[in-house]
């Protein structure tokens, strides 16, 4: 079993930034990738980034804006979120995929086990 918690969403300008954080627990070694998905109401969740094997992946609508990175000592992954827009507004899970890692990325049913997800709003 492996448990994940969210933390870092909030309320922030246009244009600001965010840093949000996953802690992972539990069984860490069986995790082949860690991804961050977002949700608006009424909407699938979007996969918006992933980090498998050290290597990065980014949905087109967050490349150069926002940056995912894994600190194995604490378990953690983090998304640092930069020039936020108000369509970036949404709820973010944390996900993580178990082995054998299926290579897909972006495939919302491919991962095992998912964070509560936080909240991300972007507003003036």
């Amino acid at each position: 079993q492996v448990q994940l918690a969210e933390s870092g969403g909030g309320l922030v300008q246009p244009g600001g930034s965010l840093r949000l954080s996953c802690a992972a627990s539990g069984r860490f070694f069986s995790i082949d990738a860690m991804a961050w998905f977002r949700q608006v109401p009424g909407k699938g969740r979007e996969a918006i980034s992933c980090i498998d094997e050290g290597n990065p992946h980014y949905a087109d609508s967050v490349k150069g804006r926002f940056t995912i990175s894994l600190d194995k000592a604490k378990n953690t992954v983090y998304l640092r979120m930069n020039s936020l827009k108000p369509e970036d507004t949404a709820v973010y899970y944390c996900a993580a995929e178990t082995d054998p890692y299926s290579g897909r990325w972006d495939v919302e049913q491919d991962y095992d086990y998912w964070g509560q997800g936080t909240q991300v709003t972007v507003s003036s």
